[in-house]
């Protein structure tokens, strides 16, 4: 049997950011003694001139962002006037609200939109996260909104999270969106180099009255908590007083990733949780942990040796959507520890490609998942990724029969599981 598309979709021109801002430095100790806060915005993105129109999906509209007076209206009052215990109590109340979610899916540029995070939760995710989204280009361009951001109502908690350095650009754009999320985020961990050109991620750590002025400027203005996510300093006191920093700035959740900027390869460095670990003893709002989770168990061991509230999972995710329901890829599946279970990767794209019919998105999304979905699937038949590679226009007509063309030349990867345990887990970690 082959599988079939289950609907047609009409497409959209590519929309390409094109971040070229130059960053400044300056050491961590400075901001004690800084008195001047100075934005900078980046330049104007450029289209693609070479794109022939064949790169987004387009469907009916899943969310309709509201103006600034209807968002206010359907809120309420913002919660900018709670400091101190009231705070503490609010972030608290709101995280308790949630359902404290410990498994969470991790941001990812253009890797953790809306079908993968549906099929995220579908295996067992909490939480999410949106990809990182640009605050100056959301707030200019309503292509780049449509696009870039949907969600439904199936997609909570959810976490809208906004690379920025500039707090009115940025209030502006998270003003659209509070009123589809439980969070709005702030980027202040991407180490790419687009990240320094563009001045924002962890290269705001050189800028640390900026990175206050973000996080005060939403707190105090937003009727939705504000979350922060931060890489960690090389030094343990600078990372204390950061988080201590963010926490009075007014943020209500403090995810960490346990490496630092210059840390980017996450296979060959493991993330500290000892770091992540000092921070969550050092702050009183709700902190959660990122790196080190290749599958579930890492996810467990993490929560006790950190004592967070909850785990964020990138890279693991995207070879393996059903990690947190206890599948393990080959790499992480040691004879006698584990079985082969009843899943495997192609099932996966399939359900990722069916999720795609019904939440569109750009094709260089879907393009990036299939790749890592089938990676080493095409690595048995290299052919056959020659001719994924070589198709410039994709169709679901043409990814199902990918996948169809894998299984009739005999590929055989199934995902595994931890041999007598079952692959349904509770909540706080032990085998239901």
């Amino acid at each position: 049997m082959r599988f079939k598309p289950l609907q047609s979709a009409s497409l959209f021109t590519k929309f390409q950011l094109n971040l070229k801002s130059e960053p400044s430095f300056s050491p961590f100790n400075t901001f004690i003694m800084a008195s001047q806060i100075q934005t900078l915005s980046s330049q104007t993105p450029a289209t693609n001139a070479d794109n022939d129109g064949d790169d987004t999906l387009c469907s009916s509209v899943i969310t309709n962002l509201p103006s600034e007076p209807e968002a206010a209206a359907t809120l309420g009052r913002p919660i900018g006037y709670l400091t101190g215990e009231a705070h503490i109590e609010r972030a608290w109340a709101h995280w308790n609200s949630l359902g404290r979610p410990k498994l969470i899916v991790a941001p990812m540029v253009d890797n953790s939109e809306l079908p993968f995070r549906m099929l995220c939760r579908k295996y067992g995710a909490q939480a999410a996260y949106t990809p990182m989204l640009h605050s100056r280009i959301f707030g200019e361009s309503e292509k780049y909104r449509s696009e870039e951001f949907t969600t439904c109502k199936e997609d909570r908690p959810l976490f809208v999270q906004f690379c920025a350095n500039d707090p009115d650009i940025l209030l502006e754009s998270a003003r659209k969106v509070e009123p589809y999320c439980d969070y709005v985020d702030i980027n202040f961990g991407c180490p790419q180099r687009i990240a320094r050109r563009g001045n924002y991620g962890a290269f705001l750590m050189d800028k640390l009255p900026l990175v206050k002025s973000l996080v005060e400027k939403l707190s105090q203005n937003l009727t939705v908590p504000v979350s922060c996510k931060i890489r960690i300093f090389p030094d343990l006191h600078d990372t204390i007083n950061y988080a201590k920093m963010l926490e009075e700035a007014g943020c209500s959740l403090l995810a960490v990733h346990g490496r630092t900027r210059d840390e980017k390869d996450g296979k060959k460095i493991r993330a500290n949780w000892q770091i992540i670990k000092a921070v969550r003893e050092a702050v009183r709002i709700p902190v959660i942990a990122n790196g080190n989770i290749r599958y579930v168990e890492d996810a467990w061991q993490c929560l006790e040796e950190t004592g967070t509230e909850g785990v964020l999972s990138a890279e693991a995710l995207l070879e393996n959507p059903a990690l947190f329901a206890g599948y393990r890829t080959p790499e992480w599946a040691p004879p006698g520890v584990c079985r082969e279970g009843d899943l495997d990767q192609a099932e996966l794209a399939v359900e990722y490609l069916r999720m795609c019919e019904k939440y569109p998105v750009p094709w260089r999304m879907v393009r990036s998942h299939v790749h890592k979905l089938l990676g080493e699937w095409f690595r048995v038949h290299p052919s056959v990724r020659e001719d994924f590679n070589s198709q410039y226009k994709l169709t679901f007509e043409f990814l199902y029969g990918l996948v169809d063309r894998l299984r009739e030349l005999g590929v055989k990867i199934p995902l595994h599981v931890k041999d007598n345990d079952s692959i349904e887990m509770s909540a706080n970690g032990n085998s239901a």
